[in-house]
């Protein structure tokens, strides 16, 4: 006998059922021979309550904000209020359909249009879309339009560089490789912000644009972000920001008041909507007016007074997603902006910034912090000397979090810090919640050195416990195959 999870397939009992569906209230529908399947579906066989059982036991394996502390640095796992659900779960809106003509869902535009207008609010852009499902997504988008925009300028064929910092997000090179531009690095300079005189030097008349995000990926608000813009601005190029966390900054600084000129939003991590799962999750971009022909349309407009679907637009990048995008992740963003208000979301950010420069007082040794300065909403600490003294990798350390019941923080990013551990514990953690972590991970350094080998076999109290994650990455077990 073994204590090992079953899948649900594995469960299945032959002949057991939970079948209540009322009778079939429309003609049937004859099926042609190539549609017809010539076998049943392996459905797995159970009782309700089996299945609400299995299903239960999977969610308490599971670790989220309601089960514990999350600090994962640059993702913004915050709490996510249950108003947002409840109005996200009214019939007006779970009970329209995306191919009803306009005219009959003039509250969900209603809707759409005032997200639209507070978030421009808060990002300081001109016009918006939130079709796209995620941030990387919207990042790629909105590298898409720069490219749209020297195409209409006569351009696309000099202009091949997108300059990206070495402490950038993985995917901001990645998308400007998949948008087709040669990616140059921009390193950093001793305070782990844009090197300027290497971006001077890098910033030229094959300039495409920047791709940045401030505060950085090292939790750092860059001090010459106004020259920054600027320099690329002289060279022709446009300015992207990456705003897949601005819980630093929001209803404080708007990205287009530092020179941005386009934008995505991660709403499933800022503006507090699910991102657990994967999905579903909305990429809003916005951008100045000299972008707005090129968004992915279609865009809402007004004509004769009432809000419309306008896709009449030559200059758009064009759809990138199906519909409007995911349509009840933007209702609970905006949920959240109407429920804090024009005084509650700067002081989300300031919360943000004072929980993570309190949690690095708390836990840091001077060795460990790679930049002593004030943080935003995250910091970085390096574990490089404590693995030269013991062995144990900031690798362990986070593993050994696990049995205490909080979740890693982000481990080996950015690139650029040795041993590096990414922290970051949002606006909705309570002091108490703070002290305690800060408690474990000191336990846990002292532990590296009075019993090492504890931490290289961490965590011992979970079903899962040190899997090889690159045979995972590179060959997962995706699919359960039937007899």
């Amino acid at each position: 006998m073994t204590n090992d999870v079953q899948l649900i397939f594995e469960k299945s009992n032959p002949g057991s059922g939970c079948e209540m569906l009322p009778a079939c209230d429309v003609p049937a529908a004859d099926l042609s021979a190539g549609l017809r399947r010539t076998a049943p579906l392996p459905l797995p066989e159970l009782a309700e309550g089996e299945i609400a059982r299995h299903y239960s036991q999977m969610e308490r394996r599971s670790h989220g904000v309601n089960n514990g502390f999350y600090p994962l640095g640059s993702c913004t796992m915050k709490y996510n209020p249950k108003i947002n659900d409840e109005m996200a779960a009214l019939p007006g809106f779970t009970g329209i359909h995306p191919l009803q003509p306009a005219h009959t869902v003039p509250g969900a535009l209603g809707m759409l249009h005032q997200a639209e207008t507070l978030l421009c609010e808060v990002t300081g852009m001109d016009a918006m879309t939130f079709q796209p499902a995620a941030g990387a997504h919207g990042e790629f988008c909105g590298i898409a339009m720069i490219k749209a925009y020297h195409k209409k300028n006569g351009e696309a064929g000099t202009r091949t560089k997108m300059l990206v910092p070495d402490a950038a997000h993985g995917t901001n090179p990645a998308s400007a490789a998949m948008a087709g531009y040669q990616v140059v690095t921009i390193k950093s300079n001793a305070d782990g912000c844009v090197d300027v005189d290497a971006l001077r030097a890098a910033a030229g008349p094959d300039t495409a644009g920047l791709m940045l995000t401030n505060p950085n990926t090292l939790g750092l608000f860059d001090p010459n972000i106004a020259e920054i813009t600027d320099i690329v601005h002289k060279a022709g190029g446009l300015n992207y920001y990456d705003g897949a966390n601005l819980n630093a900054v929001m209803g404080i600084v708007r990205p287009g008041d530092m020179g941005f000129d386009v934008i995505h939003l991660n709403l499933h991590k800022t503006f507090s909507t699910p991102h657990g799962g994967g999905g579903p999750g909305s990429g809003a971009v916005g951008c100045k007016a000299l972008l707005s022909p090129f968004l992915s349309g279609p865009v809402l407009a007004e004509k004769d007074g009432i809000l419309t679907w306008d896709a009449d637009r030559p200059d758009s990048i064009g759809k990138v997603k199906g519909f409007y995008g995911n349509f009840l992740v933007t209702l609970r963003a905006l949920c959240y902006l109407l429920s804090l208000g024009r005084e509650g979301v700067p002081a989300a950010a300031k919360g943000a910034v004072l929980n993570a420069n309190y949690l690095m007082k708390q836990i840091a040794e001077p060795q460990e912090i790679v930049y002593d300065r004030l943080c935003m909403h995250e910091f970085v600490l390096s574990l490089k000397q404590l693995k030269a003294e013991t062995g144990v990798s900031a690798l362990d350390v986070a593993k050994g979090l696990i049995d205490y019941g909080i979740h890693p923080p982000t481990m080996y990013f950015p690139l650029i810090v040795d041993e590096a551990l990414m922290f970051e514990p949002t606006e909705t953690e309570s002091r108490e919640t703070l002290d305690h972590a800060a408690e474990v991970f000191r336990a846990l350094v002292r532990q590296a050195h009075s019993d090492p080998d504890a931490l290289h076999n961490a965590p011992t109290t979970t079903p899962v416990r040190r899997p090889d994650e690159v045979e995972a990455a590179r060959n997962p077990r995706l699919r359960y195959v039937f007899e």
